[in-house]
């Protein structure tokens, strides 16, 4: 289900940054290699990135934009009401894909079977090379001084190495 594609978030020093390869793959040929898979909504405050099929994790993209909008821009409360609708209703259920979201304050992991993870430290991946980029923006993180946007810049770089599903067409975004 998460084949196809690398997404990784850090915040850092009050800055987050998630960044997405631009690799789509069909089977195993590559059909596209500039695809945009992490965007900004709620008037630019928040960062969504997803791995999956692109028209279900957009359907979900607009789907928590909306969650947000009817909670005034509270990415937490938005993403635990689209993780319940997501996981309840029959339409959404069928929608294979995964998000990560993050503002300012928070950084999440919201998929279809209800889960909403925040995780420990201030690093998060989806996708086919979401552990490489994981593994490597941790240690970068644990033991650098390097931005948050150097830390997802890097990190993507060796998940694109060692991921035949990633490349490195990067699309990076900051708040």
């Amino acid at each position: 289900m998460t084949r196809s594609t690398t997404v990784l978030a850090v915040k850092r020093d009050g800055k987050v940054v998630m960044g997405g390869d631009g690799q789509v793959t069909l089977g195993s040929t590559v059909v596209k290699q500039t695809a945009r898979k992490v965007r900004r909504i709620a008037d630019g405050q928040v960062l969504v990135g997803f791995a999956g099929g692109a028209a279900d994790g957009m359907a979900l993209l607009e789907r928590l934009e909306g969650k947000l909008r009817e909670h005034r821009g509270n990415l937490l409360r938005a993403a635990v009401e689209l993780a319940k609708e997501w996981r309840t209703d029959r339409y959404l259920r069928r929608l294979e894909a995964v998000l990560l979201a993050a503002d300012r304050e928070h950084m999440l992991l919201i998929s279809g079977s209800g889960d909403v993870i925040e995780p420990d430290e201030p690093v998060l991946a989806v996708g086919s090379g979401g552990d490489y980029a994981r593994a490597a923006a941790l240690a970068l993180y644990r033991n650098t001084g390097l931005s948050a946007r150097e830390i997802v810049e890097e990190a993507l770089k060796i998940a694109a190495q060692m991921c035949v599903y990633t490349n490195d067409r990067f699309v990076i975004e900051e708040l």
